[in-house]
């Protein structure tokens, strides 16, 4: 089930069906993740984050995030209205594979999911791309254009990271809500295509 849809009253008397859509955004560890859900939802959003600690020194690698202070341990959760009756829920993931254990359980009911990639660890992305491939949920790669990171055309991207051309690949900016607003346009217009 992709969406849920519930009754409530509607201002001039009769009833609204209310529809919910889920959707994911994941990817590797420190790719913006958190960032993305937090510059787009209109409510506060919900962050399970934790301080890195040095029992993750061994485990997690910062190279080219040395700057991370926290990672997301659970999920993080924002929500958008697109109309009275139509809201999407963003469930970010945890971006370490300790804690995967959580996608099956965020994954179920989704409509679709955003992969999002950095370039310069573009490998981070692959275990999302493999999972939502097998798991036969819609997604689009969107590419996080940090500040500094060299810009590649979707098409190289598309081909290293071995995408099928019907998947969407779009550059982006997690910090700017217009540019996440239209990764999420294109994950929903290409899940309902493909559905």
């Amino acid at each position: 089930m992709e969406f849920a849809g519930f009754d409530r009253p509607r201002p001039s008397g009769g009833t609204l069906t209310a529809t919910a859509l889920k959707i994911l955004v994941a990817g590797g560890f420190g790719v913006g993740k958190t960032t993305m859900v937090g510059t787009i939802s209109e409510i506060r959003p919900l962050h399970t984050e934790e301080l890195l600690s040095d029992r993750g020194v061994d485990v997690d690698d910062l190279s080219g995030i040395e700057r991370k202070v926290a990672t997301t341990v659970a999920l993080d959760f924002g929500r958008i209205t697109i109309r009275q009756d139509l809201w999407l829920y963003l469930f970010g993931t945890p971006g370490q594979d300790r804690f995967w254990f959580m996608w099956d359980e965020l994954a179920l009911g989704a409509l679709g999911a955003v992969v999002l990639a950095d370039t310069r660890r573009l490998a981070d992305c692959f275990p999302a791309v493999d999972y939502f491939e097998q798991l036969k949920l819609p997604f689009v790669v969107a590419v996080n254009c940090f500040d500094g990171a060299r810009r590649h055309d979707p098409g190289k991207v598309r081909r290293a990271v071995g995408l099928d051309e019907v998947t969407p690949v779009i550059m982006c900016d997690a910090r700017n809500r217009s540019s996440v607003k239209d990764v999420l346009t294109t994950l929903v217009t290409h899940a309902m295509e493909v559905r």
